[in-house]
């Protein structure tokens, strides 16, 4: 099953759920950000998120967004990724389940099943994106991780951090490495400038307000950090 919702929606959000089937999601306008108790993603319109059946998830986009999304059967899942993961979405994938969505009833001709193999056939192939904020496992460093999401401009320092959940700075740093693969000023870098700074622009904040609203000491330092990351300033960044 295809769904495509092709009237702008400001946001839409969806609590912690899974599905019995695999799930394909991305936009052709916005952005959306998606994620586990593991790992988050920020999605633009290049991009597509796939969640394998009965896996645990929430989403919400962000700004005025055109969303599509493909529902494919757990029996059909088992060539496709094993996990959540976000894929390049190329244009026949893209119009491939916005024809699907098209369809009703249950039962397919011959065309619709050419189609429905195009959609599993560009899924297998499409290239797997690594960009994502991948999320601390022990509970101390989830209270971290989770009040920097909420409030990526937060100023506290490493040592402040560790005050406040109890533990030493030793063990907040060894522990952020080992459990993400980055240190913590990497990792609050990376959901500063991956995630929230996405989600204010597709709302459209002006870049001066975000830089600030997310605590960078400059503009200029904001733009430089967000053009290292994505390849582009935040102006051009393509939604």
């Amino acid at each position: 099953m295809a769904r495509y919702d092709d009237a702008p929606i400001e946001k839409r959000s969806f609590g912690m759920h899974s599905h019995p089937r695999g799930q394909l999601s991305g936009l052709s306008k916005g952005l959306l950000t998606t994620g586990t108790d593991k790992e988050t993603w920020v999605v633009s319109s290049e991009h597509a998120i796939w969640i394998p059946p009965k896996q645990e998830h929430y989403g919400y986009s962000q700004g005025a967004s055109d969303v599509w999304s493909c529902y494919i059967s757990e029996a059909y899942c088992q060539y496709l990724p094993q996990y959540p993961c976000m894929v390049k979405a190329s244009g026949l994938l893209r119009e491939a389940v916005i024809r699907a969505s098209q369809w009703t009833g249950t039962d397919l001709d011959e065309s619709q099943l050419r189609i429905t193999q195009v959609i599993l056939d560009e899924l297998k192939a499409a290239e797997i994106n690594a960009f994502d904020l991948p999320m601390p496992s022990t509970a101390t460093l989830i209270r971290i991780a989770r009040a920097l999401i909420d409030n990526p401009g937060d100023r506290k320092s490493v040592e402040q951090w560790a005050q406040w959940a109890g533990i030493s700075v030793r063990t907040l740093s060894r522990k952020f490495v080992i459990e993400t693969g980055y240190t913590y000023t990497a990792w609050r870098q990376r959901a500063r400038c991956l995630m929230r700074s996405l989600e204010m622009l597709a709302s459209g904040e002006a870049v001066t307000n975000i830089a600030l609203d997310l605590g960078y000491d400059s503009v200029s330092a904001f733009i430089a950090l967000f053009k290292t990351t994505f390849g582009v300033t935040p102006s051009n960044y393509n939604f």
